[in-house]
């Protein structure tokens, strides 16, 4: 075996605007195994400031885990329980290796180009005409299921524009779901929350910052709107810790993100532990590019879960993988008809 990884900084076509603040680009790293006759690539995708993995250690990290494989070794647990995105990168290499590198690792329906999965619309962060701009053109898109940013405007102009859409789109027409990220203070969280309740929304991410379990706990339980964990569980890895987690909490739903949860099989065991409590989910990316979102997008199918999905932010980046997923009546597709673009892997020998 053979191992090797580079460095892929993806440049978005718009900023992209969150309450952490604007991303104009975000680092991702390809990791490359061979076997002399196929090579599997992963995504070691992350966001500084929200994923578990020190960017400053990634590639150290990544020139570790080539040398074992290259060396038949095996690669200890624990060695990259800190870095999920790493162990994303990793396992989606070597299932795409299983599988000859054909980037098909789960043959299906999805990958034959015969069904989509329904995903979100994405409004990101901005300025309230911009962020008005985009309600537009989702709407114009197709889309019934929209998912906007809050926390970075005035709450009442974003109270203004969520009135606007139901004015317009009764929740049978159209769900709308937001994500605060955290942004929300424990003590004004629940007037807020009660005042989201009255414009139908289908639930929240992350009203408060992540590490107040206790905080969290008290507003599922009185909350009008459904509330679902995000960023709560990021860095959660033991079966023991998440299901004291989700047992402590009790959210509505969960939202699992592969490279923040340390991988399909670490997300599976995610999915275990809240469908025995009654907990709801669904699956978002986490900004990848199509390497990384065609690993997640295959896994999702796999699943058997046909809600909406928030599988939509590949398509962001002037850099990414040409690839044959494409986007068409607010569903993301597999088009049988479009060729993966690997010219950038294969020129770096």
């Amino acid at each position: 075996m053979q191992a090797g990884f580079f460095k892929h900084t993806l440049q978005f076509k718009q900023p992209g605007g969150t309450s952490r603040g604007v991303l104009n680009e975000k680092p991702s790293w390809f990791l490359l195994i061979s076997d002399g006759m196929h090579t599997g690539i992963g995504e070691i995708s992350i966001i500084p400031g929200l994923s578990q993995d020190d960017h400053t250690r990634i590639e150290a990290v990544l020139k570790e885990v080539c040398r074992m494989i290259t060396k038949d070794l095996r690669i200890p647990d624990d060695f990259l329980l800190p870095f999920p995105a790493v162990r994303f990168g990793l396992e989606t290499a070597r299932l795409d290796l299983q599988r000859q590198g054909s980037k098909e690792l789960f043959s299906s329906a999805f990958t034959r180009g015969e069904k989509p999965i329904r995903i979100n619309g994405l409004i990101w962060m901005g300025e309230q005409s911009y962020m008005q701009q985009q309600i537009r053109e989702k709407i114009e898109q197709g889309y019934h299921c929209i998912k906007l940013k809050i926390g970075n405007l005035d709450f009442e102009q974003e109270i203004s524009l969520l009135k606007g859409i139901r004015q317009e789109f009764p929740a049978s027409d159209m769900e709308l779901r937001v994500d605060a990220n955290g942004a929300f203070a424990s003590a004004e969280a629940p007037e807020k929350l009660e005042r989201l309740a009255t414009l139908d929304i289908h639930s929240i991410e992350q009203p408060i910052r992540q590490g107040q379990p206790q905080e969290m706990a008290a507003l599922c339980a009185t909350s009008p709107l459904p509330i679902a964990l995000d960023e709560e569980l990021i860095g959660i890895a033991g079966h023991t810790d998440k299901q004291q987690l989700l047992e402590t909490i009790r959210p509505q739903y969960i939202i699992l993100k592969p490279s923040l949860t340390g991988g399909l099989a670490a997300s599976e065991e995610w999915i275990r532990v809240a469908d025995s409590l009654g907990i709801d989910w669904w699956i978002t990316s986490a900004l990848e590019a199509n390497i990384g979102l065609n690993a997640i997008a295959q896994w999702t199918w796999s699943l058997n879960k046909p809600v909406t999905h928030g599988l939509g932010t590949g398509m962001l980046y002037t850099n990414n993988i040409p690839s044959p997923l494409t986007i068409q009546n607010a569903a993301l597709y597999y088009d049988t008809e479009k060729d993966w673009d690997l010219s950038i892997f294969t020129s770096r020998g």
